[in-house]
């Protein structure tokens, strides 16, 4: 996690919450809200966010989009609150790709991409109901994490959106484990996305893993925490082997990092 994300998490978190992930304020980051019951309704640009209840009191767990800038609004039972956020201070990161298709796609790869696109955004906003979530979270894979979540990405000096995930640098062929139980809902080779598997964790949770040289699940499978994924590999968009590995709540990618235990 880069400094700016530390210092808003320390300024706005004023418990250590059990069984709750991480709170920073700030965009692409996690709120932590009371709420009435375990029933209630929480929204963020009308998509549902997860409520926990523990130690018999009930939380929604907000994902703040990457876009958000200096407030984001959040509907609780049809009445909206705004929460103030804090600046992440996200870098700029310069990538020099050696296949010029992965910066400016044919039209051909351009419609590969937006029907996969669909897929994946189906996959990524889901909102099922399962047993409690629990955090802190392992890291899926052993190996140096970066700390390019959020950062302004140019791909041969052309802008993209920002990095939506944690890249983690394994050797190619190095086991990928479910960090907490889910279900299987995508398994597909993509664009730019080489071969990828989501999970949906339930109650708005779903996390995504890239770049994968072979995956050892299918759509539909019930996993358990621990339970190997596929393997790390370089494939679609990538300049050497590692694993993308994102984390949505809410249908908005959140910092992995906050999820995690710590290391």
């Amino acid at each position: 996690m880069n400094n700016a994300v530390t210092a808003a998490m320390l300024l706005t978190s004023t418990i250590a919450w059990a069984d709750l992930p991480q709170e920073a304020r700030v965009p692409g980051g996690l709120a932590v809200v009371a709420v009435a019951n375990p029933a209630s309704v929480v929204t963020v640009d009308g998509r549902r966010q997860p409520v926990l209840t523990v130690n018999g009191e009930h939380h929604a767990v907000i994902g703040i989009p990457l876009s958000a800038t200096n407030e984001v609004g959040v509907a609780i039972d049809g009445n909206t609150v705004t929460l103030a956020l804090a600046d992440a201070g996200y870098r700029e990161q310069h990538i020099t790709i050696e296949r010029q298709d992965y910066v400016t796609p044919s039209e051909d790869q351009l419609a590969r991409y937006r029907r996969e696109r669909a897929a994946l955004d189906a996959a990524i906003n889901r909102f099922s109901v399962r047993k409690p979530l629990r955090w802190p979270w392992p890291a899926p894979v052993v190996g140096r994490q970066s700390d390019s979540f959020g950062a302004r990405r140019f791909f041969n000096g052309e802008p993209r959106r920002p990095h939506s995930g944690m890249d983690i640098t394994a050797a190619s062929g190095t086991p990928i484990v479910a960090p907490t139980a889910g279900d299987v809902v995508l398994v597909d080779d993509l664009f730019f996305n080489g071969n990828t598997v989501v999970v949906d964790h339930g109650n708005g949770v779903v996390s995504l893993y890239c770049h994968l040289s072979a995956t050892d699940v299918a759509v539909g499978d019930a996993i358990d925490r621990g339970q190997t994924l596929g393997r790390v590999g370089a494939t679609g968009r990538v300049t050497g082997a590692h694993l993308h590995w994102s984390v949505y709540v809410g249908g908005t990618a959140v910092d992995p990092a906050l999820v995690l235990a710590s290391q």
